[in-house]
Formats: C-alpha cells, sequence, structure tokens
C-alpha cells in the first residue's frame, strides 16, 4: 500500500497561499488542483491541500479555527541538514511569514518554527546524524 500523508488546511487567499509555499519549494500538482484548492507537494508522499475556508467548512460540521487566534495543531518537516533548516525559515519570513521563536539548538537537534499566512504553525527540525 502507498501510504502518503496529506495535510488540509483552510486558507483566506489561495492564490497569496499558493505563492507562499511556492517560495518554500512546495510545487503545485495540478491533478489535484482547482478553484477552491491547491495541492502543493513537499516531497514524495507529503502533500499539503490549501483549501478556501467555504470549501473547507464544507467538508466538516465544526467551526473552522482561525489559526491566527488558536491552533490545534503543529505540522513538523524534518530537514536534512541545518543549512535547510534555515533556508526554509529565511523562505518563509521573506514570503510573509513570522518565526514566533528563535531557533533552540539542543547540540544533538537543532528547530525552529514558523507561522504561515494564515497563521498555521509549522516546526522544521534537523537532527545530527548521530543522534
Amino acid at each position: 500500500m502507498n501510504k502518503q500523508i496529506i495535510v488540509n488546511l483552510p486558507v483566506k487567499d489561495l492564490d497569496k497561499s499558493r505563492a507562499f509555499f511556492a517560495n518554500l519549494g512546495f510545487s503545485v500538482n495540478p491533478r489535484f488542483s482547482g478553484e477552491h484548492a491547491v495541492s502543493m507537494d513537499i516531497v514524495d508522499g507529503i502533500h499539503v491541500m490549501l483549501m478556501t475556508e467555504a470549501f473547507f467548512r464544507s467538508l466538516i460540521d465544526k467551526p473552522v479555527v482561525q489559526a491566527k487566534e488558536a491552533n490545534e495543531a503543529i505540522i513538523c518537516l524534518s530537514c536534512e541538514s541545518r543549512e535547510e533548516l534555515d533556508s526554509l525559515i529565511a523562505k518563509a519570513v521573506a514570503a510573509g511569514g513570522r518565526t514566533p521563536h528563535p531557533p533552540e539548538d539542543h547540540g544533538f537537534m537543532v528547530d525552529q518554527g514558523f507561522e504561515d499566512l494564515d497563521g498555521h504553525l509549522w516546526n522544521l527540525v534537523w537532527m545530527a546524524p548521530q543522534a
């Protein structure tokens, strides 16, 4: 069985969110994109489906959390190097995101997060190979 992770996120402005994640190096998968949603490929097997809030709301029976006001989850991605982590953080900030805290260096592991345009929290982590 081919396993994949697809994170579905409501966004206020689909075009701006598509551009934000494209700036991070995520690519649009046109097969699963349209007027109300854009599928962004992070790496093979890991994807984020950006959905207009109205479309997202049509799939659930609860209110949509406003991620700038409250968070339910932190999406964590591992990086292949400290340089990749730093580069992705810099790209996120340059594209309009913000960093809620400075990098944390634990010796064997470094992590830092960013908040995307809609307030969703992403955490990037790099672990030293010897860890």
